[in-house]
């Protein structure tokens, strides 16, 4: 599933549209986003949330060029989930900066320890950062982009029903949500092909 160039709007169609297509996207991310404990959210990309951000990139930088259009689509299509797998914003937040540093020092390799649990099969640990990576040895980055290989069996058993949990065990950061709420299973059931 990718993101043609001939599905985008165009600068002006989109700014009619935008408020409207705006709501939408926000109302839809609502079940897409997970608080990991009090300082980690996942935000789950689809086709809509990975449209919307092309779109919104078009728009702030003004870009009608095709050559422009096409770097977008190609920073932008490997965040769309293929079927078999959920892909993934994770965002690492402090409110204070100091705190903020301390942190992202403590926490170098949390992208690493991240995992969704389909009940009645083994934790999938994400594969994080393909595009290049966001840490050094000082510290993290706030911000990752992860990838979960679901895989068909999963996936089938999720669409029947099966309990999802996701949790991070770092040895700074340890946190769980089992069961993960209703409503955002089901809306990452939507991504699956099994």
């Amino acid at each position: 599933m990718t993101i043609e160039r001939g599905s985008l709007l165009s600068l002006e169609e989109y700014a009619r549209q935008r408020a409207e297509f705006r709501a939408k996207v926000m109302a839809h991310k609502k079940n897409r986003a997970l608080a990991v404990g009090p300082h980690v959210t996942l935000l789950f990309e689809d086709e809509l949330t990975i449209r919307y951000q092309i779109q919104e990139m078009l728009r702030i930088e003004r870009i009608f060029e095709e050559a422009g259009i096409a770097d977008e689509l190609a920073a932008y299509n490997p965040l769309v989930p293929d079927g078999q797998n959920w892909k993934a914003t994770m965002l690492i937040e402090f409110s204070e900066e100091a705190d903020r540093r301390r942190w992202l020092g403590r926490l170098i390799g949390i992208e690493d320890r991240v995992w969704v649990r389909v009940a009645g099969f083994d934790p999938v640990f994400a594969i994080a950062d393909e595009d290049l990576g966001r840490e050094n040895d000082e510290k993290t980055s706030s911000v990752h982009f992860l990838r979960f290989e679901l895989g068909p069996q999963r996936g089938r058993a999720l669409k029947s029903g099966a309990a999802l949990a996701v949790g991070i065990d770092h040895p700074s950061y340890a946190a769980l949500v089992d069961p993960v709420p209703e409503a955002v299973r089901l809306s990452l059931c939507g991504e699956l092909h099994a």
